[in-house]
């Protein structure tokens, strides 16, 4: 066969050569030890926190190190595509904090080594196809599905592995008048790599079943040994464009990647890149699978997080919840590297970017997400940001995601009190996690939002309640401090029957129709709607005498 002649007779379109695109795309010039990483999320609508997980791993080892992090769009899946989905994944990636060196934006590509879509790149594929098919590492399949179901049929039968490979592989050795003959009938074809792996095969055969193995050096699970690939794996489909398998090899070459961070679920797929990479004759990047992420089922086991079952999942989930990036961020890590919680107890107040990210301290037996962690972080991150910034961020996200809640922010002043309440005390409140919470937490200061959601305590009878109110406001001065203002409220207590202290009502109950606490509960009830709350002289001072007085007697009407 003369192998030249049918890559010409394939792809008479192709004038560029290999070497061509090789010196378009030189080896980048960045300082010794420094990593090359991509992030290569398909278009298909849904983003998820896989993405993001890998996503902060490719950025610290590109970034520590001097390097560079590139977004790449690996939309070579047609079927999967959809529409706006770019911009969804530029949109979420940004929202959480991750910074591209290059790579895809809204506005075009950034960068040197683009283009950084990989439907725009067909001839380059088609290049590299060629030079496989001339080399007669490489050769047109022209299996339609029928015959491709028969050969599965026929391997069921035989209980041999699946796949177009060796005996399987019909066009294989076909001869060049066979494959011009089929393409002058207009039949539709794929490229296939040509593998040089031997066929696995049954001890029941009697065959040797010795399989040789391929050994890989994984940044975070060690040495992997595996089979070596027997498939005539499809490099180019009928369309020409590629599969992921072979525009994964070229791009990672050309754009001169130096460790690709993926999945767990690729594991079973490196046998067929290390043989692309060795029939290209071109080095391996440093692969880091990452673990799988897992979450706890109601019965305690672990299992794999689920698109159709965990809402948790996708990016998605978190923006329209209003997760603040740095508590994303904060978690990620916690589950990315073994040591970050303990080098967060040892340096409390620094910056994130200070903690030194290792491939070496990241799991390979499945990562857990667990959402109650996520949200206790989040407290201690939002305690650490100054109530403008989480202002701003409130502000923005009402703005996107919760436009009923706008009002809330028409008054900085006022919001950034609220935002305040309790962060500078002793024992600072940890009440804000994310910013749906937030607002709902703190609507009762805004009329819009203010409803009354809890009832007066048992201990309290019904016709007790004006009585209180009315005394209550008989009474108030909004400039007394807060110990003048509480002994105000144990005076009415008393008068009322209840005891002044709780302790003294539960020592002897029979003597008291409750005790301050449950008279104090009417009055929060009054005017948050809530018998749990921040502490209520400090809310009054935020609220203002005008908004007090106007609760308390709308509630007595």
């Amino acid at each position: 066969m003369d192998y030249n002649r049918l890559a010409e007779l394939l792809f008479p379109q192709i004038q560029k050569t290999p070497q061509e695109y090789e010196e378009m795309y030189p080896p980048r010039t960045l300082p010794e030890g420094a990593k090359v990483t991509r992030l290569g999320p398909s278009p298909t609508g849904f983003i998820h926190l896989g993405n993001l997980y890998g996503a902060f791993a490719d950025e610290r080892l590109a970034h520590q190190s001097g390097g560079v992090f590139y977004l790449r769009i690996e939309d070579t899946d047609d079927k999967r595509y959809v529409d706006g989905a770019v911009e969804t994944i530029i949109d979420s990636l940004r929202f959480f904090g991750i910074q591209f060196d290059e790579g895809a934006t809204r506005s075009g590509d950034v960068g040197d080594y683009g283009d950084y879509t990989q439907s725009h790149r067909g001839p380059i594929y088609q290049c590299f196809a060629k030079k496989l098919v001339s080399e007669g590492k490489a050769y047109p399949c022209f299996l339609t599905e029928q015959e491709i179901g028969e050969i599965r049929a026929q391997q069921e039968e035989e209980k041999v592995t699946p796949g177009i490979y060796g005996r399987y592989a019909r066009c294989r050795d076909w001869s060049f008048e066979q494959v011009q003959e089929a393409l002058q009938a207009g039949r539709s074809y794929v490229i296939r790599l040509k593998s040089d792996g031997r066929e696995t095969v049954s001890e029941k055969s009697g065959e040797d079943a010795t399989v040789r193995r391929v050994e890989v050096v994984d940044a975070i699970r060690g040495r992997l040994t595996m089979p070596e690939n027997f498939m005539d794996t499809v490099i180019l489909k009928a369309t020409g464009i590629p599969t992921y398998h072979f525009a994964h090899v070229i791009d990672d070459h050309l754009m001169r990647t130096t460790h690709v961070v993926r999945g767990a679920e690729w594991l079973s797929s490196l046998p067929v890149h290390v043989e692309l990479f060795e029939k290209l004759g071109w080095e391996m990047p440093v692969y880091c699978h990452t673990a799988q992420l897992m979450k706890l089922d109601e019965q305690g086991n672990r299992r794999k997080l689920s698109k159709r079952e965990d809402p948790e999942l996708s990016l998605d989930y978190y923006r329209r919840q209003g997760y603040h990036p740095e508590a994303v961020r904060e978690y990620l890590l916690t589950i990315l590297n073994s040591d970050f919680e303990e080098w967060r107890i040892a340096n409390p107040d620094a910056p994130v970017d200070e903690f030194r990210f290792t491939t070496e301290k990241m799991s390979s037996s499945g990562a857990l997400f667990d959402l109650n962690k996520l949200n206790d972080i989040s407290k201690d991150v939002l305690l650490k940001i100054p109530a403008d910034r989480i202002y701003e961020f409130l502000s923005d996200w009402s703005r996107e995601f919760a436009p009923e809640y706008s009002n809330m922010f028409e008054d900085r002043e006022y919001m950034l009190k609220i935002l305040d309440l309790g962060r500078g005390d002793k024992k600072p409140r940890k009440d804000l996690i994310y910013a749906r919470q937030i607002v709902e937490f703190i609507s009762y200061f805004f009329d819009k939002q203010f409803r009354r959601e809890d009832p007066i305590p048992a201990e309290v009878p019904q016709e007790d309640v004006n009585t209180i109110l009315s005394s209550y406001l008989s009474t108030y001065d909004h400039s007394d401090d807060q110990s003048r203002w509480f002994d105000k409220i144990r005076e009415i207590a008393t008068e009322l029957g209840y005891a002044a202290k709780p302790k003294d009502f539960k020592k002897h109950p029979e003597e008291y129709k409750g005790h301050v606490g449950h008279v104090s509960t009417v009055i929060r009830i009054a005017l948050m709607g809530r018998a749990q709350s921040p502490d209520v002289w400090t809310i009054q001072q935020i609220m203002g005498e005008e908004k007090v007085r106007a609760r308390i007697s709308d509630y007595m009407e």
